[in-house]
């Protein structure tokens, strides 16, 4: 959802001389936030480059043509900040938080290992095995590997369906001329974000931003998606070394300008949102008592959205976890929501909205997304109206296109 409004001081919109958007929420704290935000993940890489955008954000770090890597590393840390970076299938991204005096620091920062990094070639050599050791250790974590393979199995060989993290075959051919013509190609000017949440007025946020952004020139070429492509259910099983059974099961579905998006954001929060009082955590874990996690979860993006549930159990409580799973969703299909459930759902999600304001970081990504898929950020007050908005049907009839048995796709983890 797009957000915010706070302190009573709605965010400002402008863009550099260069072309690129901005975005600033005033926050009279005195910790700080800012970051650049790429519009290109992994889903934007080509064939032969899986697994090139999150090495690129790494290799990012890795020096610049006036900096070593301890210089980037310790320009933040050395006052208490906070440098940081992180790749999704739809976006990159270079932030940090910081005291609010500390803002040219930040924003210089971010400047330089955006626009200024060389990629030294025996620093990148090292950066693949550090990468490779993510890969293992992800292994290792069979509740978040099973969400890649979802995705594969949901989306195939478009790039939306692979890793993030790429495969080491791909990661050890990766070369420098390759992180450049990737860099080239996505970081344009209107592919760019630049987001700040915190204490200073944006026109000396603007002035700062000219003096260490605005001069560099950029390509004004629109980056263009492929399509997600066809859908057709597939169940997947996969035997693993592990001690307890993971299933995951879901569907693509609305994407984030989709009439229906808030509907089924709310639907998803009453069946197996984060409160401990979701269905799915009620029926299975609280009164059933045979598992441990069980969430439902619902990710829009650009073009497509994925919605799934997570169960982790023993293999022979599975068959009775997934009976009670499809339990809950037929009972959705059935009977609309009261007017006091329907209330009362309401009434969770704005008061989670209303408390993730309290994350300055949280404000800084989300007005950023929000100025990219809209065009423009929703105080606070146009978002609790669209939810006020929905009404009982609205989630009848999302649950009866959403909740369809024979639309579903699975990925089993057992032993």
């Amino acid at each position: 959802m797009g957000i915010l409004r706070l302190e009573n001081i709605e965010p400002v919109i402008f863009k550099l001389s260069n072309g690129i958007r901005v975005v600033h929420q005033f926050l009279p704290r005195e910790v700080a936030h800012c970051g650049l935000m790429i519009g290109a993940g992994s889903r934007d890489e080509l064939k032969h480059e899986h697994g090139l955008a999150h090495f690129l954000e790494h290799c990012l770090f890795k020096g610049t043509t006036k900096r070593k890597t301890y210089h980037i590393l310790s320009r933040l840390d050395a006052v208490g900040g906070e440098l940081n970076a992180f790749t999704s299938k739809e976006e990159t991204w270079i932030h940090a938080s910081h005291l609010r005096t500390d803002y040219e620091r930040a924003i210089e920062l971010i400047a330089d290992i955006a626009f200024n990094a060389s990629f030294p070639a025996h620093e990148i050599e090292k950066e693949k095995e550090v990468i490779v050791d993510e890969l293992n250790s992800y292994k290792d974590s069979p509740a978040d590997l099973i969400f890649e393979d979802f995705d594969e199995a949901l989306y195939g060989n478009h790039p939306f369906g692979r890793t993030i993290l790429g495969t080491e075959k791909t990661l050890r051919g990766f070369s420098r001329e390759d992180l450049i013509t990737y860099r080239n190609r996505n970081f344009t000017k209107n592919n760019l974000i630049f987001s700040s949440a915190g204490n200073i007025s944006a026109e000396n946020l603007q002035l700062l931003l000219e003096k260490h952004i605005g001069q560099h020139t950029l390509s004004s070429k629109k980056v263009v998606r492929k399509p997600a492509g066809v859908y057709k259910p597939v169940h997947l099983v996969y035997k693993k070394d592990i001690h307890q059974v993971h299933y995951l099961m879901g569907l693509p579905t609305y994407h984030f300008e989709h009439p229906r998006r808030p509907g089924l954001s709310l639907l998803n929060n009453i069946l197996g949102g984060p409160a401990m009082n979701n269905r799915l955590s009620m029926r299975i874990r609280e009164k059933h008592g045979i598992a441990y996690h069980v969430d439902s979860n619902y990710s829009p993006f650009s073009d497509t959205g994925i919605f799934t549930i997570y169960l982790g159990t023993e293999r022979d409580n599975l068959e009775k976890s997934k009976q009670l799973i499809w339990k809950e969703l037929q009972e959705m299909k059935r009977q609309k929501l009261s007017t006091r459930q329907l209330s009362d759902a309401k009434k969770q999600i704005i008061g989670q909205i209303a408390m993730a304001q309290d994350s300055g970081s949280a404000i800084m990504f989300n007005i950023a997304k929000s100025l990219q898929l809209f065009g423009k950020i929703d105080t606070l007050e146009e978002v609790f109206h669209k939810i006020g908005e929905i009404n009982a049907k609205e989630l009848h009839d999302i649950a009866n296109e959403v909740f369809e048995h024979k639309l579903m796709s699975s990925v089993t983890y057992t032993y």
